[in-house]
């Protein structure tokens, strides 16, 4: 096992143990901070690189007091932590090579999943413990993009002079819920980028497999909405409430009932429904939370848009108000097949069986957001896959990927950036 390969793994199981949910990856930002800043890289981390107007669905202010001293307590870089005790964790590096050149950057996640991890030996984790030392887990893989990230950072600099022009890493957060991506783009964090390459490990793609064009994502939104109404006594003077819970439970029937699109694949689903307080009590309250899908992000702007006359009519039949927040979001993507077919020429130089491209639904990434912004400006971009044997699907508490994996996905990258940049 070379030197390279130990420290991914190294890197991973450290993460692993300490999972941190979407805008809380304090702990885990600060050591990435830690680790490029002492390769060499220039960085820039916190409200430098992610507009706060865009961080959807970002924890209140005293979950986010709570955790900034969690990670005091449990191995942050406290050199760091001023740039992100307010929850803005994403972080931009870059290595300017000094020649001239393109800009070549990668994108990958962090953040991880409230998911309580599973406890039996015959899971990995536990037998080689680094099983999640909290109530959340990396059920998803951002563990490990983090620490290919990690690893292409150390490959990038190991060969500063076989490089051309700028090379960037975007780590970025609260990838899960669709919610981090936008705040970079807001933020100017891929402006002048010529190509950005965005990956994921799993997916369902075998090991030593790799999909260097992953077309199949979703158009979401996701929203949290809440009925108000007005409590009275139910036996009493039923006639002077307000029910809320009849207004979101209407909804909820009739947003299923949303008709379908001709022009492609829809989704919708309510998650969750909360209302009441009491038996005998007029519920005045009632929150649900809901998301929507579509093919394209225009079949998803119709599906939204559909639900949101729902919950007003919904509303307005038992004399209710309601308020939607949107606490996610993502576009479809049409990646670029030049830089896509580049990336399957050199995984297959790096051993792995490679396909250009997969239109296959694969849920939704608002990696799109990154995707279309450097495509909107001129630039290529695509969403690649690095296959694994998996454990348990994504999002499952037995969840856990073949270690082996993460070095050909950091010598693929790495040979890419090579590639592209002295392009």
């Amino acid at each position: 096992m070379t030197q390279l390969e130990e420290q991914l793994i190294e890197w991973r199981r450290d993460f692993h143990q300490y999972p941190e949910l979407g805008f809380l990856e304090m702990r885990t930002s600060t050591i990435v901070a830690d680790v490029l800043e002492n390769l060499g890289f220039d960085i820039e981390i916190g409200k430098a690189v992610m507009n706060p107007d865009y961080c959807m669905g970002k924890p209140d202010e005293a979950e986010t007091k709570k955790h900034l001293q969690w990670a005091k307590e449990n191995g942050a870089v406290e050199k760091y932590l001023g740039f992100v005790s307010e929850g803005y964790t994403g972080i931009v590096a870059t290595l300017d090579t000094g020649k001239p050149g393109p800009t070549v950057a990668y994108r990958v996640d962090m953040d991880a999943l409230p998911i309580f991890e599973a406890t039996g030996d015959d899971h990995v984790p536990v037998e080689k413990g680094f099983r999640s030392t909290t109530e959340n887990m990396h059920a998803c893989g951002h563990d490990v993009h983090t620490t290919i990230g990690l690893g292409l950072a150390t490959k990038l600099m190991e060969n500063k002079d076989q490089l051309q022009g700028k090379i960037k890493i975007l780590f970025q957060p609260a990838e899960e819920g669709t919610r981090g991506a936008r705040s970079m783009v807001e933020a100017g964090a891929v402006e002048g980028i010529d190509y950005l390459i965005a990956s994921h490990i799993g997916t369902g793609v075998p090991q030593n497999h790799f999909v260097a064009a992953n077309n199949g994502f979703l158009a979401t939104s996701k929203m949290d909405v809440t009925f108000k109404g007005v409590s009275s006594h139910a036996g009493g003077r039923p006639e002077e409430g307000k029910n809320a819970m009849l207004a979101a439970v209407n909804a909820v029937i009739n947003i299923n009932a949303i008709p379908r699109h001709s022009g492609g694949a829809t989704r919708i689903n309510v998650g969750e429904l909360h209302a009441g307080s009491g038996r005998n009590v007029i519920a005045d309250h009632a929150t649900m939370k809901i998301e929507t899908r579509g093919e394209t992000s225009d079949i998803n702007d119709y599906v939204r848009a559909q639900a949101e006359a729902v919950i007003e009519g919904a509303a307005k039949m038992y004399g209710a108000t309601y308020d939607i927040e949107l606490v996610g979001e993502a576009e479809s993507v049409s990646c670029s097949m030049e830089v896509a077919e580049v990336l399957k020429g050199i995984a297959e130089e790096t051993g792995l069986t490679s396909e250009l491209r997969s239109d296959a639904a694969a849920g939704s990434e608002d990696a799109t957001f990154l995707i279309n912004a450097v495509q909107k400006q001129g630039g290529q971009a695509t969403y690649c896959v690095f296959g694994t044997d998996l454990a348990a699907g994504h999002h499952n508490e037995k969840f856990d990927i073949n270690e082996s994996s993460m070095l050909p996905a950091v010598e693929t990258l790495f040979a890419s950036a090579k590639k592209l940049s002295n392009q």
